[in-house]
């Protein structure tokens, strides 16, 4: 598994711990960044991983409403906490980092949602993200 697929996987469990919980994502993020000091083994994941948070942090407002657009009839509310955690990272990953293509994004969040949520989300999260990469 590559370094930015284990920083993905790093950051879904930060954004779900703090959904889950109702806490500050900041003060998870925080704590985490803690722990990542006594794992420098785990760096190359970690420094892709807080990167990601702190984008989804900077942009959460306008990442909510493009998935919220994109998402027909499902509300933010509605959706399974993993499958929300896994579209912020990949719509952070669309509109605010180049280095990634829109297809990479697409196809990680599908595998993450494939493995961590419910039979439907691979597709669902798909066709979430194909909209949003093709009107951005």
């Amino acid at each position: 598994m590559s370094a930015r697929s284990k920083a993905r996987k790093r950051a879904l469990d930060i954004l779900f711990q703090s959904d889950v919980r109702d806490e500050d994502l900041a003060a998870i993020l925080a704590a985490e960044a803690k722990r990542a000091a006594s794992e420098p083994a785990r760096e190359a994941s970690w420094l892709y991983a807080r990167e990601i948070v702190d984008g989804v942090i900077d942009n959460r407002d306008a990442i909510d409403e493009q998935i919220t657009t994109f998402a027909k009839d499902w509300s933010l509310a509605r959706m399974p906490a993993v499958d929300r955690a896994v579209l912020r990272i990949a719509v952070w990953e669309i509109l605010y980092n180049d280095e990634v293509p829109s297809a990479v994004a697409i196809d990680e969040a599908v595998e993450l949602a494939k493995e961590f949520s419910t039979d439907d989300s691979g597709s669902f999260v798909h066709g979430v993200l194909a909209k949003i990469a093709r009107a951005s």
